[in-house]
């Protein structure tokens, strides 16, 4: 089965606890703070693996956590890290963040890594927390949670050269002639249903892969039939071959089928319809082919398309065809990428504010990312614990901006899942 699309829950390892403790031995009753820092939280990393074909796995299972780190120990002992879970995907997976689009990951080569959840920090032991003031520190922090989100795998194959056209033009046929690929052939429309790969080896040209890409139709750019599905795949190829039927023979106008289909792919994508493209007039062995071929050249080639008469039945003219993209293929960059638009920011991530302040009556919402660790690592039945939470969101400024929101005294602000009411 060709998966090539899935929607997967990732989640990286909490950080282990920093604890609290105290020196103790003989003769040593009150000795000072040793408590040992949490280890950190495994990753979640995505590694290419060339044995793998398709997204099939990740139906069934839809969730992967790594492991938290280890909290602390009594004498300056920190716990131990976790390891990474490792998550093996197809070569082409495009990695994107279900809630913002954002592609996180682009793994295109054979071994390529990316991290695309982090592990959380583990927390300090109660040993960092000394001051001259304070020399018996009776708290610690709590390890930062790990990220989590959805992801959206998408898979676009690899190939040098790409066959598209209308379905039953021949492409399936004409990629069982060119390699030792066996699509499933038959004379009705949507036989392939999806991609095939073959790969095409001739004396004197270097080899190369060459992928048949379902039938399109009119339309496809909005996701009609399987549109979307068999449009991603043609992104990743360097050449395309576009495969008509100049026989005519059901009755369809090889010109107007040619430029339906360019126009779908400028729809779907500009960068995508500039792809260069040579075009392969199949069904030459058909009647009617040789007039018709003329009418289709004078309307093609004058727009800077090579056209190449072929059978692929009869095998008629596929020598030149295949010649001719393997001398392409050596002018044009070994890598394509296309983002799907102009403005989508590929492999960074945007800088998030430490946190944001809003107002619903008389209650002031804090939230963040920053200010979310905070509250996890706070004890608020210790003192001490709650003095340094308290210096922490001074230092960070949301005191400040909650005067400047026109915070009162007695006004209720909530801090994520705790609440406490403001006093000056």
């Amino acid at each position: 089965m060709f998966i090539d699309s899935a929607r997967i829950y990732i989640k990286a390892g909490d950080g282990g606890n920093g604890v609290v403790s105290f020196h103790r031995e003989k003769y040593k009753p009150s000795g000072g703070p040793d408590g040992g820092d949490g280890g950190n939280g495994g990753d979640v990393v995505f590694v290419v693996d060339e044995g793998s074909r398709t997204l099939a796995d990740f139906r069934y299972k839809r969730h992967y956590k790594a492991d938290a780190g280890q909290d602390g120990g009594a004498a300056n002992c920190t716990g131990r890290s976790a390891e990474d879970l490792i998550v093996k995907v197809p070569q082409g997976t495009v990695v994107k963040d279900e809630e913002t689009g954002r592609i996180i990951a682009d793994l295109t080569k054979p071994g390529q890594t990316a991290i695309i959840a982090k592990g959380g920090r583990g927390g300090k032991g109660n040993q960092h927390f000394a001051t001259p003031t304070r020399q018996i520190p009776s708290f610690a922090k709590a390890g930062d949670q790990g990220d989590e989100k959805w992801v959206l795998l998408e898979l676009k194959l690899l190939a040098d050269v790409g066959l598209l056209g209308f379905p039953n033009v021949g492409k399936s046929t004409l990629l069982s002639v060119v390699s030792a690929a066996k699509p499933k052939i038959a004379d009705y429309h949507f036989t392939t249903i999806e991609p095939n790969l073959g790969v095409v080896s001739m004396p004197g040209i270097d080899s190369f892969v060459i992928a048949d890409i379902p039938g399109l139709i009119e339309g496809a750019h909005a996701g009609t039939g399987l549109g979307h599905e068999f449009l991603r795949h043609v992104e990743r190829t360097k050449l395309l071959i576009h495969v008509v039927d100049i026989s005519a023979t059901e009755y369809r106008d090889p010109v107007e089928d040619f430029k339906i289909i360019n126009e779908e792919l400028r729809k779907y994508n500009q960068q995508l319809s500039e792809r260069p493209q040579i075009v392969a007039a199949n069904k030459m062995d058909v009647t009617g082919a040789e007039d018709n071929l003329k009418k289709f050249r004078d309307a093609i080639e004058p727009l800077g398309y090579r056209v190449f008469p072929i059978s692929a039945a009869s095998k008629q003219g596929i020598k030149d065809l295949i010649y001719a993209a393997a001398e392409m293929l050596k002018t044009i960059p070994d890598s394509i990428l296309i983002s799907e638009t102009e403005t989508e920011v590929v492999y960074t991530a945007e800088e998030e504010k430490p946190f944001e302040i809003r107002r619903e009556n008389n209650t002031f919402i804090v939230e963040g990312k920053w200010i979310k660790k905070l509250v996890a690592s706070t004890n608020f039945g210790n003192y001490e614990s709650l003095q340094y939470f308290q210096r922490a969101i001074k230092k960070k400024g949301i005191v400040d901006e909650l005067e400047k929101l026109g915070v009162n005294e007695g006004d209720t602000v909530k801090v994520h899942d705790w609440e406490f009411e403001y006093m000056r």
